[in-house]
């Protein structure tokens, strides 16, 4: 019996923290703690057989870290180490039933590209390399946990399709506001791991239960596989020279039995529980019934911020990202000029386009490179989901592999040929296809004929495991010019495919090629088709009659019940009537929408007109600030503020270069910045130090697992009055303790900054510190207060 199997019986249980359990045996896990699994397999033995008689079915092998990238330096091999963890697992495994053994991956340390550094198919190599040596050490099944990216969730999930057939639980690190360090909230991470092919979805670490209840009701709501849960024992406390968590067995048992009678079908504990946790769990859940997970399948596109269904109110997806008839797009695909296509984007996603259409196919194009080169580049500055749009299958498996959330595919056909070729790519990568209804025959004249092809598309998608739910359906528009029937027969295949329960779209533009006024003929037709049960539509979204038609038609087909979105796109006199005038493209613009090519650009037209300072004081100091409150209120999210930064920051450099040396090497303060010894997770410390660099502050950037005396030492050299330490990991939060007492003793002049997933507010007061950070913005707006006025609140 396999462990999805059995998960279809009966609720399994993981196990509880690893290194909750070693410090209370006085194990220190240090720097390396996977290297126990070499030089302390009797402990590890000890701690999975504890767990499993506690009641655990699954116990995660000690391989958290086991990455090339953390073992670098050791002496160790990934393989070395991941057998010999698996190994010791399956020894204690091996003496009861219903017990599983799991290949435990967590992040790699470093954020991917566009929002870090790291390369995505290093991501995915570095991934295999785990995934490889724990299928050949016998694991029964891969989790992913504590995860905080979905570019890095999607890299580490292709690694583990691509080197096994084993199942695959993926889980999680959630903020409570419902949502991931760089930025998707649960709807976009169900969607996209969902539609890779996870066995089981859910939350680990970050707080306790009481904070993962809501994530967790809107997580049972939606996803149609089993669902995880795996909070931390509460929240951290220091209590003489321990550091504990303030939620006790008793309570989490509680908490974990509510979560059961949810729908939970796979509980355990994270940061702070131990086998009597466990064992406390397990007593409270096991008589509770299985309750299935309450979501079914939809149809639904995500981007790595939000999702996007086709089950409710009618969509809108711009068509301009398409060189056809654009001669001034088509040479910017040819020269490489990225702000040209960013700036199409921005408008359609401000003209209120839900999903944007990306073609980038002309005569001598390389697709294969420029398509996913522009799918990146596109999702840098816009969070909508994208619809990856050619006609080369090897290019749209490029663009797949390069997008991040779940793509909409344009498109596949009831051709043979087409549905070998894209089918896969779908199934691959999850992609929503857009499904035209057009076989080896052609173009079907009948609704029936149409319709049939459907069929014929769906008999062969559940080949491949793909449902109703992953089609739209394009009955394909026809030139009315050439076509008298096109809108009859479009009518009718809609109204058939809405009969069946089926999605759909329709390129509506081709309606009117070879008329005059085609803008009215486009906008009627969408709303005839809309009234026909359209479920999306490709049109220009910038069209003033488009845009009418749509609003229009929502609100007299009952989608926009109350009229407020009617009223509000007509809130100022006939706004929607006219054509949206253009953006005013100045520095703060580029900045707001991260063009770091506009920005760069237009700082070098102001230097030629403005003193410096007053370009750094009155533009990029006030658009920055306004993206900091925009991130601070939740209407922003860290890879736009990021790549926001990196505009400010191209900017800066120009502007830079003419500003006199003293001021340009005086900033506004020196502060040290330091990963704590013990941990080598730097994301947090790395975001920190790109926002606070693009405010003009200094910052000396020790790195990672720096010793106490180390920053000691950089504070006396380098006379910083502001230290920022970082952890991730709940071991290493005793050494940032530690590292607060020493400058306390010796440098106590010192104001310190902490900040991590492991610290709140009162557990850094508990440690010393002067002020936590809860985000990369908070601890700017600090650095600014303590510059400024040197009275801040800690």
């Amino acid at each position: 019996m396999t462990i999805t199997d059995d998960l279809k019986a009966r609720r399994l249980y993981y196990d509880g923290a690893s290194g909750t359990y070693l410090q209370g045996k006085g194990i220190a896990g240090g720097k390396y703690p996977e290297l126990l699994n070499l030089r302390r397999p009797d402990v590890l033995y000890a701690m999975h057989r504890g767990y499993f008689e506690a009641g655990a079915n699954i116990a995660l092998a000690h391989t958290f870290g086991a990455n090339r990238f953390k073992l670098a330096g050791t002496g160790h091999s990934v393989e070395e180490v991941v057998t010999a963890g698996v190994k010791t697992a399956k020894r204690a495994a091996a003496e009861g039933a219903h017990r599983y053994v799991s290949l435990d991956i967590g992040p790699l340390g470093r954020l991917l590209e566009p929002v870090g550094d790291l390369d995505f198919e290093e991501a995915v190599a570095l991934f295999a390399e785990v995934v490889r040596a724990g299928v050949a050490a016998g694991c029964d099944l891969i989790t992913a946990e504590t995860m905080s990216d979905l570019a890095e969730i999607k890299a580490c999930m292709l690694a583990v399709k691509e080197n096994s057939d084993l199942p695959l639980f993926v889980t999680a690190a959630f903020q409570e506001d419902g949502r991931m360090l760089t930025g998707a909230d649960i709807d976009a991470f169900c969607a996209t791991v969902t539609a890779l092919g996870a066995d089981a979805i859910g939350f680990n670490c970050s707080f306790g239960p009481e904070q993962m209840q809501p994530l967790l009701a809107r997580l049972l709501e939606i996803s149609t596989i089993p669902v995880i849960a795996n909070p931390n024992a509460g929240l951290p406390e220091v209590r003489g020279e321990k550091t504990v968590y303030n939620v006790d067995a008793d309570a989490f048992s509680t908490y974990m039995a509510k979560f059961a009678r949810m729908g939970v079908a796979v509980m355990g504990g994270c940061c702070g529980t131990d086998p009597h946790y466990i064992r406390a769990l397990v007593e409270k859940t096991r008589r509770l019934p299985l309750i299935p997970s309450a979501g079914r399948p939809r149809p639904v596109a995500s981007s790595y911020l939000h999702a996007v269904r086709f089950d409710g109110s009618p969509r809108l997806i711009g068509e301009r990202i398409n060189p056809t008839g654009k001669p001034t797009l088509k040479q910017a695909l040819q020269s490489g000029e990225t702000d040209r296509i960013l700036r199409e984007a921005i408008r359609q996603e401000e003209a209120g386009a839900d999903l944007l259409d990306v073609n980038v196919g002309f005569a001598g194009a390389e697709e294969k490179a420029l398509l996913p080169a522009v799918v990146r580049a596109i999702q840098s500055v816009s969070d909508l989901p994208l619809s990856i749009d050619t006609a080369d299958p090897s290019a749209m498996e490029a663009a797949c592999r390069a997008y991040i959330g779940r793509p909409l595919l344009n498109s596949v056909s009831g051709k043979a040929a087409s549905m070998e070729q894209i089918l896969p790519v779908a199934k691959r990568y999850g992609g929503l296809c857009i499904a035209l209804l057009l076989d080896d025959d052609g173009i079907p004249e009948s609704a029936a004929g149409r319709l049939a092809v459907a069929d014929r598309i769906l008999a062969e998608g559940k080949k491949y495991g793909l449902t109703k739910a992953d089609f739209l359906f394009d009955p394909l528009t026809l030139t009315v010019a050439e076509n008298p029937d096109a809108v009859r027969v479009l009518t009718e295949t809609l109204l058939g495919l809405e009969e069946r329960g089926l999605y759909s779209v329709a390129g509506i533009s081709n309606v009117s090629f070879g008329l005059p006024r085609r803008e009215g003929l486009n906008a009627a037709l969408l709303a005839i088709s809309l009234s026909a049960g359209l479920s999306a539509a490709i049109v220009d979204v910038t069209a003033p009659a488009i845009r009418r038609a749509y609003q229009s038609a929502l609100a007299l087909l009952g989608y926009d019940r109350d009229f407020s979105h009617y009223l509000a796109a007509y809130a100022e006199g006939d706004a929607v009537d006219s054509t949206a005038p253009a953006p005013t493209y100045d520095l703060a613009y580029a900045i707001k929408k991260g063009m770091v090519d506009m920005a760069a650009q237009i700082a070098r037209q102001e230097i030629e007109k403005r003193d410096p300072m007053s370009i750094i004081d009155e533009d990029l100091v006030p658009a920055l600030d306004a993206m900091g409150r925009d991130f601070e209120a939740k209407t922003l999210f860290l890879p736009q503020l990021l790549r926001s930064a990196d505009a400010a920051a191209a900017a800066f450099a120009v502007v830079k270069a003419h500003l006199p040396q003293r001021a340009e090497g005086e900033g506004r303060g020196k502060i040290i910045l330091a990963t704590v010894q013990g941990d080598i997770h730097d994301i947090g410390k790395n975001i920190v130090k790109a926002l606070l660099e693009n405010y003009n502050f200094r910052v000396v950037d020790l790195g990672k697992d720096v010793p106490p005396r180390a920053v000691l030492e950089a504070v006396r050299t380098h006379g910083a009055p502001l230290v920022g330490l970082s952890a991730l990991m709940t071991t290493t939060v005793g050494f940032m303790e530690e590292t607060i007492r020493l400058l306390r003793a010796e440098a106590p002049e010192v104001t310190v900054m902490v900040g991590g997933a492991v610290l709140n507010a009162d557990y850094g007061k508990e440690i010393g510190a002067d002020f936590y950070g809860k985000d990369a913005m908070a601890t700017v707006r600090f650095a600014e207060a303590y510059f400024d006025h040197k009275e801040v609140s800690p």
